[in-house]
């Protein structure tokens, strides 16, 4: 046997029997890091982000901006126009956030249930947490 054609003996490899390393941590910086680096900076980005969402922000100047404009109408045919778009999108945004509530209503409703049914000292135990943080306000 000669040991030197090892170096010209082919190599197969059948599916799944190469490496098969994966990352599976969930990336979740994403976001922030397509913030062009030109247009600020990712980092205060992330921490205003934790203050107020860009939807929650967004919503707050909607607010104001849909008060202002019903105490002096846009003068424009296209501001007007604007204006009544932006009230039928914040219409649409609440209908949708009465959908998620009513959702979850629902979802917590039916896991109560689940939870009775099949574990009731747990469903007691819950009972008096959940009292206890019903009495809490805000």
């Amino acid at each position: 046997m000669f040991p030197w054609f090892f170096v010209f003996a082919p190599q197969w490899q059948l599916p799944f029997s190469g490496s098969v390393a994966q990352r599976i941590d969930p990336q979740t910086h994403w976001f922030f890091d397509g913030i062009d680096a030109s247009a600020g900076d990712g980092r205060i980005e992330r921490q205003a982000f934790e203050v107020a969402t860009y939807g929650r922000q967004l919503g707050l100047l909607t607010e104001v901006l849909v008060d202002l404009a019903n105490q002096s109408a846009p003068r424009s045919k296209s501001a007007r126009e604007s204006l009544e778009r932006l009230k039928a999108i914040q219409t649409e945004i609440e209908k949708i956030k009465t959908r998620d509530a009513a959702t979850l209503v629902r979802d917590v409703e039916l896991a109560l249930d689940r939870l009775q049914k099949h574990h009731p000292a747990e469903y007691e135990r819950l009972g008096g947490r959940v009292q206890q943080r019903l009495a809490r306000p805000g």
